[in-house]
C-alpha cells in the first residue's frame, strides 16, 4: 500500500480515539510521504493512552501541516521525499505495525548512510511546526521537582551533589525529622490547589509512603514488582528459545500491553498502567535496579507528561550478580547496597534536574534534592543565589518556603 490509497477502515485495529484521528486527519495522511507517515501512526496508535501534553504536540503537528498549501507542505516534508526505501520496507504493514516500520527504518538508514539527511529533515520539520504553535497557556503554577537519594545510609564520605551545588545553594543544617512526610504533604498540597491532570507526580523506588489526597498520580517499583517478575520472565523465556537476538527481542518487548503482563485496574488508569509498563519495557535495568527505574521514570514524565510537581524518592537497588541470574527474576539471598545506590541517585538527581530544564517555564522552575535522614540538601530556584552555602539551622519546610 501507498499513502495515498489508505481508507479509514485501514484503522479497524486503532484504539477508538486513535482511529477517529486518523479517519479525521485521513486526507492529510494520503499525502505524507512514507518515511514519515508511519511516524506519525506511530503516534496516533497509542494516542489513546497518551499523556495530555502529548496529545497537545501531535495535534499541533495536524494542525501545522494542514494549515500549509501543498506546494508550502512538499517544501517542508522535502526531505522526507528523498529518502530512498528499500521495497522490504514498502511492502511492510506499516498502517498496523509502525513500531516495527521504525526499528526497520531506523536500521536501513543507518545501512544506507541516510541517517544524517533523515535527522536534519526531522530537526527542521519539528522546529517549524514548533515555530507554528499557538503560544502556550501561562502555567498555573511554577515546576517544583523533589528529588530524595540515600534512604538507608547511615554515614557517607561520598562528596554529594557537586554537580548541583553550583547551580543553587548548599544547606548543611537541614532537620531531618518527618522530611519524606514533609515533602509528601507540600506535592499533595500542590495537586489539590492546582488540579491539572497528569501534573503531579510521586514516583518511589521501594514502598511507598501514605499521601493523602486525590490529583497525585503514583509509580512505584515494589508495587510493580509481579509485574517486573512477568516481564522478566518472558525475556528470560524468549533468549532461550533463540528469538532471533537484540533486535526480535526488543520487538516483541515493546508489543507487550499491561494484560499481557497481569497488570489491570479500574478504566481511568489505563494511561497510567500503559506509562508503567512502558518504563519496564522501554528501560534498560527498569526491571532489575530500583535506582535505574526512579531516574529512567523521572525522565519520561519529564518528558512526556511534563508535569508541575515531581517527588522522586531513591531507594536501595539490589547488588550487581550475574545477568542471567539476573534477568530470570530469581533473587537467591539477594542483597542491597545503599552506599552504591547513593552514588547512582546523586547522578539520577542531577539527570532529572537537566531534564526539568527543558521544559517550558524552566526558568521560573525550583529543584530540592535531599539526603533522606540527613542534613544535607541543595535548593536550586529563581530567588536563590547560585554557588553558595548555607550553615543556618532550617527544616524542609523551610527549605519549601524559600523556593515556592
Amino acid at each position: 500500500m501507498i499513502p495515498s490509497q489508505l481508507k479509514p477502515e485501514d484503522f479497524a485495529a486503532y484504539p477508538p480515539e486513535g482511529k477517529q484521528l486518523a479517519a479525521t486527519r485521513i486526507t492529510l495522511l494520503q499525502q505524507l510521504p512514507l518515511a514519515l507517515l508511519p511516524l506519525l501512526l506511530r503516534e496516533i496508535i497509542t494516542y489513546d493512552w497518551k499523556f495530555p501534553t502529548e496529545r497537545e504536540d501531535l495535534d499541533n503537528q495536524f494542525a501545522y501541516l494542514e494549515s500549509l498549501s501543498a506546494v508550502e507542505r512538499g517544501r517542508v516534508l522535502e526531505g522526507f521525499q528523498k529518502v530512498r526505501l528499500s521495497p522490504e520496507l514498502e511492502r511492510l504493514n506499516w498502517v498496523n505495525f509502525p513500531e516495527l516500520y521504525s526499528e526497520r527504518l531506523t536500521a536501513h538508514l543507518w545501512a544506507t548512510h541516510q541517517i544524517d539527511a533523515f535527522r536534519q529533515a526531522s530537526i527542521d520539520y519539528v522546529q517549524r511546526a514548533d515555530a507554528a504553535r499557538s503560544p502556550r497557556r501561562p502555567l498555573p503554577v511554577a515546576r517544583l521537582g523533589l528529588v530524595v537519594i540515600g534512604q538507608g545510609v547511615a554515614e557517607s564520605n561520598y562528596p554529594l551533589f557537586r554537580k548541583l551545588r553550583p547551580h543553587g545553594v548548599y544547606f548543611r543544617q537541614v532537620k531531618p525529622d518527618n522530611g519524606v512526610q514533609i515533602l509528601g504533604e507540600a506535592v499533595a498540597a500542590r495537586a489539590s490547589a492546582h488540579p491539572v491532570p497528569y501534573g503531579h507526580w510521586y514516583v518511589d523506588g521501594g514502598d511507598e509512603v501514605p499521601i493523602s489526597g486525590s490529583g497525585l498520580a503514583r509509580v512505584s517499583y515494589k508495587s510493580l514488582e509481579a509485574v517486573r517478575i512477568a516481564l522478566l520472565k518472558r525475556m528470560e523465556k524468549a533468549i532461550q528459545s533463540g528469538i532471533g537476538g537484540p533486535e526480535a527481542l526488543r520487538t516483541m518487548i515493546a508489543a507487550l500491553r499491561p494484560e499481557d503482563l497481569n497488570l489491570s485496574g479500574a478504566p481511568g488508569e489505563a494511561v497510567l498502567n500503559r506509562f508503567r509498563v512502558s518504563v519496564l519495557t522501554d528501560g534498560s535495568g527498569t526491571q532489575i535496579f530500583s535506582t535505574t527505574f526512579v531516574q529512567w521514570t523521572a525522565r519520561e514524565l519529564l518528558r512526556r507528561a511534563q508535569p508541575l510537581t515531581l517527588l522522586a524518592r531513591f531507594a536501595p537497588r539490589q547488588r550487581e550478580r550475574p545477568m542471567n541470574e539476573l534477568l530470570s527474576g530469581r533473587q537467591p539471598g539477594a542483597t542491597l547496597d545503599p552506599e552504591g545506590s547513593l552514588v547512582d541517585a546523586d547522578m539520577g538527581a542531577y539527570y532529572t534536574w537537566l531534564n526539568l530544564q527543558r521544559l517550558p517555564g524552566a526558568e521560573q522552575s525550583s529543584f530540592l534534592v535531599w539526603f533522606e535522614g540527613h542534613e544535607a540538601a541543595v535548593a536550586i530556584g529563581p530567588s536563590l543565589p547560585k554557588g553558595t552555602e548555607s550553615s543556618s539551622p532550617t527544616d524542609l519546610r523551610g527549605l519549601l518556603v524559600q523556593l515556592v
